[in-house]
C-alpha cells in the first residue's frame, strides 16, 4: 500500500491535506479536530492594596491616625503636603545659611523623611 501525503500552506496560513491511505479521509480528520482548542481562564492579578507600612509604628503615630479621622484623608493630605512644604523650606534656608552645597542638602531632606517615618509623622 502506497501512501502519499501532500501538504500545502495557503497564502492566509491554512493547510491543505490529501493522503490516499485506505481508510483514512481528510474530511474525517478535520471533523474530528475541533476548530478551536479551549483555553483556560486567563491568570486574574489582584489589584494591589495601597496600605501605609508605617501605620501604627512610631511616637506620634496614634496621633497623627487620630488626627487623619478627624479632619478625614482629603483635608489631612492637604495639611500634610504643606508641613512637609514649609519644612523643606526650612532645610533649604539652613542650608543656604551654612552653604551646603545641593547633595548635602537633599542627603538632608532625606534624613528628615527616614526620621518622619520612624518617629510616625507618616503614618
Amino acid at each position: 500500500m502506497a501512501a502519499a501525503v501532500s501538504a500545502t500552506s495557503a497564502f492566509r496560513g491554512g493547510l491543505s491535506c490529501s493522503s490516499s491511505i485506505a481508510g483514512e479521509h481528510y474530511a474525517a480528520l478535520a471533523r474530528s479536530v475541533p476548530a478551536q482548542v479551549p483555553m483556560g481562564k486567563a491568570a486574574v492579578r489582584p489589584q494591589p492594596v495601597m496600605k501605609n507600612v508605617n501605620e501604627g509604628k512610631g511616637l506620634f503615630a496614634p496621633a497623627v491616625v487620630l488626627t487623619r479621622n478627624i479632619i478625614g484623608k482629603k483635608r489631612f493630605n492637604q495639611l500634610r503636603g504643606k508641613a512637609i512644604a514649609l519644612h523643606s523650606q526650612v532645610i533649604n534656608e539652613f542650608c543656604k545659611s551654612i552653604g551646603a552645597d545641593s547633595k548635602q542638602r537633599q542627603g538632608l531632606i532625606r534624613l528628615a523623611k527616614k526620621n518622619g517615618e520612624r518617629l510616625g509623622f507618616l503614618a
